[in-house]
C-alpha cells in the first residue's frame, strides 16, 4: 500500500514539476536600485515580535447528527462555536530564540488532549540555539513536522481538518537538530511518545525517534520526508512514514500532496503482535482568480480497514473550501462531502446506516 501511495505522489509531482518549469523572466535590477540596496541601513528586527488569530464557526449536517464529524475540532451540527484565540510571541537574538505559542478555546484544548487546565492553552514552547548559520538545535514542545496541514486556521485554506491530521501526531516534546545545505535540509530528534509534554509516571523510558528530510528542486517544488517511531505508554510500537509535497505552477495556481502510512504492533501482556495500519492519501488543489478570492479542492483517500482508528472501513472525502480575504480577515464558506464502503455514518434517529454524509460551514477567521 506504501508503494501504491509513493507511486501516486511521484506521478503528480512529475506532472506539476513539468508545468512548473514554465518560470517568468524578472525584471532586472536597475544599478540606481541596487546602489541604494546596498547603501540602505540594515533592516532591525523587533525585541519581541507578536502575532495571532481568533477564529469562530456555524456547522449544519445534513443527516442531522453531531457525531458525523470524526475529524477534528468542528464536531458540532446547527450551532456557532468559537474556535480558538491564539498568540505567539517571538524572539530571535544572535544565536538564541525563544518561542511561546499560546492557545485559547475548544480548538487548543482538542490540541492538547492529554493536557488538563491551563497547560491546554500552550500549543508550543520551546528555545532555540544556533551555533552556526546551518545548524540549528531546538527543546520543548514543537508542533509536529508530518502532514500538510496545521492546527493554526489561517494557515490552512480548509476549515475543516483532514482525517490524517486528527489521527496523525500533534506535539512532539524533546531535543531536535536542523541541518541546512543549499536545497537539502535535515532534521533528526528524540522526544516522549507522541503528544505528550509529561510523561506517565512509570513510562519515562518510552522515547520517540523524530526525523525529516526535505529538498526543493525548484523554487517551486519542495519536497519532504517525515518519519516518526518508538514504543507508547500502552506499550505498543508504531511508526509512521509521510511524504509531502508542493507546487506552484502558476501565480493563480497551486497544488500539494500529502501520503502517510501509519503502522502498529500491540502490546498482548508479554510481546508485541499483529502489525495493523492504517493509510490515507490527499490531494489539495489550489486556485486564485484574484489576491483577495481563492478556491480549495481537498480530496482525500483513508482507509482504517484494520479498524486501529474504529473505523473498519475506507473513506473517500472531498472538501471544497472559498476564501474571501480583506486585510487580516478571511471568510470560509466550505462544503464536504463523505463517503465510506459501510454504514459507519448515522441518520437524523441515531442509526448507523448510512454509507455517506456531508455538511456546511462557515467560518471566519481573523490574523494579525
Amino acid at each position: 500500500m506504501l508503494q501504491k501511495i509513493f507511486a501516486t505522489g511521484t506521478f503528480l509531482f512529475a506532472v506539476l514539476f513539468s508545468f512548473a518549469q514554465i518560470a517568468s523572466i524578472s525584471e532586472p535590477v536597475k544599478p540606481a536600485e541596487a546602489t541604494l540596496a546596498e547603501n540602505a541601513p540594515p533592516e532591525k528586527k523587533p525585541f519581541l515580535n507578536i502575532t495571532g488569530s481568533a477564529d469562530l464557526y456555524y456547522r449544519y449536517d445534513f443527516n442531522k447528527k453531531v457525531g458525523n464529524n470524526r475529524t477534528s475540532f468542528t464536531n458540532t451540527h446547527n450551532d456557532f462555536a468559537l474556535g480558538m484565540a491564539s498568540v505567539k510571541f517571538e524572539h530571535t537574538g544572535t544565536k538564541v530564540g525563544f518561542v511561546a505559542d499560546l492557545g485559547y478555546g475548544q480548538r487548543a484544548k482538542e490540541f492538547a488532549y492529554n493536557d488538563e487546565g491551563i497547560t491546554q492553552a500552550i500549543k508550543q514552547l520551546y528555545i532555540t540555539y544556533s551555533p552556526a548559520e546551518w545548524l540549528k538545535f531546538t527543546a520543548g514542545t514543537w508542533a509536529t513536522h508530518v502532514g500538510y496541514e496545521l492546527v493554526d486556521p489561517q494557515l490552512n485554506r480548509n476549515y475543516s481538518m483532514s482525517y490524517m491530521f486528527t489521527n496523525g501526531p500533534f506535539t512532539h516534546t524533546g531535543l531536535k537538530a536542523d541541518v541546512t545545505k543549499g536545497k537539502h535540509g535535515f532534521m533528526l530528534g528524540v522526544s516522549n511518545a507522541t503528544d505528550y509534554r509529561t510523561m506517565p509516571s512509570g513510562k519515562m523510558d518510552k522515547k520517540f525517534v523524530i526525523a525529516q528530510y526535505s529538498v526543493a528542486p525548484s523554487e517551486k517544488i519542495k519536497l519532504y520526508f517525515n518519519y516518526v517511531g518508538g514504543q507508547g505508554p500502552d506499550t505498543a510500537k508504531s511508526s509512521q512514514i509521510d511524504i509531502v509535497a508542493t507546487a506552484t505552477v502558476t501565480k493563480k495556481f497551486s497544488a500539494g500532496f500529502n501520503g502517510t502510512v501509519y503502522s502498529s504492533k500491540q502490546w498482548d501482556g508479554v510481546k508485541n503482535i499483529d502489525s495493523k495500519k492504517w493509510w490515507g492519501a490527499a490531494v489539495y488543489l489550489n486556485v486564485d482568480p484574484q489576491d483577495w478570492f481563492g478556491i480549495t479542492l481537498r480530496s482525500e483517500l483513508f482507509n482504517d480497514k484494520d479498524a486501529l482508528k474504529g473505523f473498519n472501513s475506507s473513506l473517500f472525502v472531498n472538501t471544497l473550501s472559498a476564501n474571501f480575504k480583506v486585510e487580516g480577515f478571511t471568510f470560509i464558506p466550505e462544503i464536504r462531502i463523505e463517503s465510506a464502503g459501510d454504514k459507519i455514518y448515522f441518520d437524523n434517529s441515531g442509526g448507523l446506516t448510512k454509507k455517506g454524509t456531508a455538511s456546511f460551514l462557515l467560518a471566519a477567521v481573523y490574523k494579525f
